[in-house]
């Protein structure tokens, strides 16, 4: 019997975070908005970057070339 292990990017019950995807430059309205798109993007990717340091905390073979 084999056994076939599951690259841990790819685990169905603790996948990888995938970053936010970044908005258009023309979906911005330019009316001076709090916040503005760009500004919930960035704080998307800082929620992003927390969440993939986690992820690589609980899988550090992941990291392994």
């Amino acid at each position: 019997m084999t056994t076939r292990t599951v690259p841990p990017e790819q685990d169905p019950l603790d996948p990888m975070p995938q970053p936010p995807e970044a908005p258009d430059i023309n979906d911005c309205c330019g009316n001076g908005c709090d916040p503005c798109i760009f500004d919930r993007h960035d704080m998307a990717m800082d929620e992003y970057r927390q969440a993939l340091r986690a992820w690589r905390a609980r899988h550090p073979e992941a990291d392994q070339p």
